[in-house]
């Protein structure tokens, strides 16, 4: 597959129409209808449902849309960092991750990286651990940042000195704010939004024990921010990490830990055998020498 071919596939993606695509792409729309008829013949398969009005991707169309993204990205992203000037540090940064109290000491890294070689480019991707570990084997990310304890022998690994604390988010005059701190048994009968990743790795299994089956799980969420309003509104008590949302004195919210703790350590990992490029070495031996600093 000529990756020109398939900029112009993901082109009629974006825009829905083969004659919209080939006024951005400049070309003629008999030329671009005819690569997109030499590409479904190469593929074996139908990628789109051609309408009067509209062209649609059909269920092949849209796994190879995802794959695809994933190949433009890498090819954009190895002439990028090939074509940069050698004797300064250049090139792009890619870095997944989820929500933590960890990426502060990252980002503290990045910024520090950004003021002393402007010829560098980042770029962040939020996402759990499958899909930041998934986007990693296929090259899209240089780092992946992983929270919890996961089997990572595949990876090179760094852990850093901080730790995830799990707690409740809710509202200031929630019942359960009067408290320093959760237990299991607080939660009975309470609604509760919780991280869908951690149900899925049935995170909370031994801190809440027995109690397990009785607890009242109405929701589940990705990303914290949305799951605070919930909260906010009374709609549950969230189940997420510790400063990941604004509890300050103005804040409609509050933060309480659990108790027993539940913490999850934070790990970053790239791929074994490969060479990382010079900003990506550079990201490495300034994140390491944090780590290795004496407070």
């Amino acid at each position: 597959m000529d990756v020109r071919v398939l900029r112009y596939f993901l082109a009629i993606a974006q825009e829905r129409s083969i004659s919209h695509a080939a006024q951005v792409l400049h070309v003629s729309q008999p030329a671009l209808s005819r690569q997109m008829h030499d590409l479904e013949t190469e593929l074996g398969t139908k990628l789109f449902d051609r309408g009067p009005r509209e062209t649609k991707l059909t269920q092949d169309g849209h796994y190879l849309r995802e794959r695809v993204n994933e190949i433009v990205t890498l090819v954009d992203k190895t002439a990028f960092n090939l074509q940069s000037n050698q004797v300064i540090i250049s090139g792009r940064l890619d870095i997944g991750a989820g929500e933590s109290v960890g990426m502060q000491r990252i980002m503290d890294v990045i910024s520090h990286i950004l003021k002393d070689y402007p010829e560098v480019h980042i770029r962040l991707h939020s996402g759990d651990s499958e899909d930041v570990a998934a986007k990693l084997d296929a090259g899209v990310l240089d780092f992946g940042v992983i929270m919890g304890e996961q089997p990572l022998q595949q990876y090179n690994t760094l852990r850093l000195p901080e730790v995830d604390h799990w707690g409740v988010v809710m509202p200031v005059h929630a019942q359960l704010a009067a408290q320093a701190v959760i237990h299991p048994a607080d939660l009975l009968g309470q609604p509760l939004i919780i991280s869908e990743q951690a149900l899925m790795q049935s995170r909370f299994l031994d801190w809440w024990g027995n109690l397990g089956e009785q607890m009242n799980i109405v929701g589940t969420y990705n990303l914290i921010f949305n799951a605070a309003l919930l909260a906010k509104n009374g709609s549950g008590y969230t189940l997420a990490f510790e400063h990941l949302i604004d509890t300050s004195k103005n804040s409609k919210l509050t933060f309480r830990r659990l108790a027993p703790e539940v913490t999850d350590p934070i790990t970053i990992i790239w791929k074994k055998n490969q060479t990382l490029s010079n900003v990506a070495q550079l990201f490495l031996h300034r994140l390491q020498a944090t780590i290795k600093r004496p407070n």
